[in-house]
């Protein structure tokens, strides 16, 4: 579905991307995961060409995405991201609306997705003449996923679409994401620098620092099969986690005795 092969990007002297190649499956979704200046987010926006790679190729469904016109590919590459980026003069459901018109889809087609999206990232359909700072942070950031669908693309982006948001309506939006991955089949590569967050939503990690590729695995082979320090120190956070979680847990049984 997506193949990148020696993908790079210089500023420069500066390298952010260093001869990158990996695929993602059709219905996969791959997290890029690392710290800040891994090159994670410039990997990402070299897929649908908000970046323009230095050297190297982003094939997406076998064809060179180079070989068409940007706003074309952003077309057929949902796209959501932290700032969700609603435009406040819209409403919830025109900002939906916003590639379906511009793909020239009859008002009729256009109203009933707009009201199947938000039926599938649960929101009530009287929300959609709201106009945005009517919405909490999480219905914003579920109007955002649900623009991001409007045109039916088999290929998601996501770049740390859940990192504003508190820890509960974190939670339920993860949750809520990968159930509608589930139910159409989407492609997604999801940017992230949290472990958790990563290890939870993940089919596949990839691991970045300094623009390289570290190691790219399952979940349980990053856990129990770390390639290198930097991976094994990413991986201790959940594990530290869990062990205060279960002493907690303990401790109060005991407590309880």
């Amino acid at each position: 579905m997506i193949q990148l092969e020696g993908l790079s990007k210089r500023y420069g002297n500066v390298v952010a991307v260093e001869d990158l190649t990996l695929t993602v499956g059709a219905g996969e979704l791959l997290v890029l995961l690392g710290g800040s200046g891994s090159g994670k987010t410039t990997t990402l926006k070299m897929i649908n060409r908000l970046i323009e790679p230095s050297s190297g190729l982003v094939r997406l469904d076998g064809t060179d995405t180079m070989s068409m016109p940007a706003h074309e590919l952003r077309r057929r590459i949902g796209y959501a991201f932290q700032r969700v980026g609603l435009f406040p003069h819209l409403t919830v459901a025109e900002n939906i609306a916003i590639t379906p018109s511009l793909l020239g889809w009859s008002t009729d087609r256009v109203r009933q997705r707009v009201d199947a999206l938000l039926e599938l990232v649960e929101l009530d359909l009287n929300m959609r003449d709201r106009r945005p700072n009517e919405l909490s942070g999480g219905q914003q950031q579920r109007v955002g996923v649900a623009r991001a669908l409007a045109a039916g693309p088999s290929v998601m982006l996501l770049d740390e679409p859940f990192g504003a948001l508190d820890p509960l309506t974190r939670q339920r939006l993860q949750e809520s994401f990968r159930r509608i991955r589930q139910e159409i089949g989407l492609t997604a590569v999801f940017v992230t620098h949290d472990m958790t967050e990563a290890l939870m939503l993940g089919d596949r990690i990839a691991v970045m620092n300094d623009g390289q590729l570290v190691q790219i695995g399952t979940p349980h082979t990053l856990l129990t099969a770390p390639a290198d320090d930097y991976v094994n120190q990413m991986m201790r956070t959940p594990r530290r986690q869990a062990a205060i979680i279960d002493t907690l847990l303990a401790n109060g049984t005991n407590l309880a005795s």
